[in-house]
């Protein structure tokens, strides 16, 4: 009996494999029978089915058991009251009043040119000289006459004092005196403007016309002389800034072509606005001990036109717009210890924009975290995971 059993075991097992060895797909393949195919194809399909089934039951069990699968992943960052200046960016054009092209008074011959380009001058220094056309003769003959007007006078004056001679007489000598001593200064101040003298102090940058040069009075451009030392900007500004920027105000000039910014203040705010464009003028002072601003140089400048010392910062980027045109942005709330929260939808109020970021007027407090990269997949409600919390914006 001991030997049967394990024969039977044997004869089991064979007629088993011999079996399941019919049933394969290859062996009903080879026996080119279609009956048998198609009934080996709707087994595998009811076994396929099978097994899908059972997949779907695995699924749904862990999706009930693993409550992070599918949960967004994000990054936030805390909101931090923080100063905020806001700036109007502009731009304007180096200038100063002192940068003249003198013109002549006189008309005449340009005699003598006494300085060249780069030359450093004085206010009141003597830089050119025009041909007189013979006034200083005449004035020499006029001083002639002019002293012994003043003789004869002087003479007659004594006389009236010592009660010799009419009044007539003295009044007559004083007349001519008079007359003959304004005719000197007037011929004086004639020939005065046949010099041509420095207004203020400063450099000569260019001597444009030639010596010999026959010059008409007012028309003629002759050297233009520069001063460095009070430089500034004047520049446009919208209506709208009208409250906003005014004189003591901070500013920032950048002057792209040398590479350097400064750091100065509106000078002055006009309280007039022009019409034609609706802005108002404003002045800006510009320091150049080193004198290398020069006019006309283009300046991009930021004046600062809001400042908020507590002001709540996020990025333009993370905010979205609803049906009503209402602002929001997304929170995360009832964090736990593994960085899972809840999303929550905030309607917000924001002020003025600088870069990419923007003010937030209302709608978060100080501390609160803000979901950044994330934002704009996440919904009101939805179970999210912190990765991380960025400390800049």
């Amino acid at each position: 009996m001991k030997t049967v059993y394990p024969l039977l075991i044997v004869l089991v097992l064979l007629a088993s494999c011999g079996k399941a060895k019919k049933n394969t797909v290859e062996s009903v393949l080879e026996s080119n029978n279609l009956e048998k195919i198609r009934e080996k194809r709707s087994s595998l399909v009811e076994e396929q089915k099978a097994i899908d089934d059972r997949i779907v039951l695995l699924n749904q069990a862990i999706s009930k058991l693993d409550t992070v699968k599918n949960v967004p992943l994000i990054s936030t960052f805390k909101a931090q009251a923080e100063m905020f200046n806001h700036t109007l960016d502009i731009q304007g054009n180096v200038t100063t009043k002192n940068l003249i092209v003198l013109t002549p008074e006189y008309n005449g011959i340009l005699t003598h040119v006494y300085v060249k380009d780069g030359d450093k001058v004085r206010k009141g220094q003597l830089l050119a000289k025009i041909d007189d056309g013979g006034l200083s003769q005449q004035l020499a003959q006029l001083k002639i006459q002019s002293d012994l007007a003043k003789t004869t006078f002087e003479r007659q004056k004594r006389l009236w004092e010592q009660k010799i001679g009419s009044e007539i007489q003295y009044l007559q000598a004083k007349s001519t005196y008079e007359g003959q001593q304004e005719a000197v200064n007037q011929l004086q101040k004639q020939i005065s403007k046949t010099d041509v003298r420095a207004p203020f102090s400063g450099t000569i940058d260019d001597v444009i016309i030639e010596q010999g040069s026959v010059v008409a009075a007012g028309q003629s451009q002759l050297i233009r002389i520069v001063n460095l030392d009070d430089m500034y900007i004047e520049t446009d500004v919208p209506e709208r800034y009208l409250s906003s920027i005014v004189s003591g105000k901070k500013v920032e000039v950048s002057f792209p072509v040398l590479g350097k910014t400064i750091e100065t203040k509106v000078d002055q705010a006009a309280d007039f606005i022009d019409p034609t464009n609706r802005t108002f003028k404003v002045k800006i002072t510009i320091p150049n001990k080193d004198k290398s601003i020069k006019p006309n140089l283009t300046a991009r400048l930021k004046i600062n036109d809001y400042t908020n010392e507590k002001a709540l910062l996020v990025p333009l980027s993370i905010i979205s717009e609803n049906a009503d045109g209402e602002q929001y942005l997304y929170v995360v709330k009832d964090k736990n210890d593994a960085g899972e929260g809840v999303a929550k939808r905030v309607i917000i109020e924001t002020g003025k924009t600088q870069g990419d970021v923007i003010e937030v007027l209302s709608g978060i407090a100080d501390g609160e975290e803000i979901i950044k990269e994330g934002a704009r997949s996440v919904k009101e409600g939805q179970t999210v995971k912190v990765l991380t919390v960025e400390t800049k914006k």
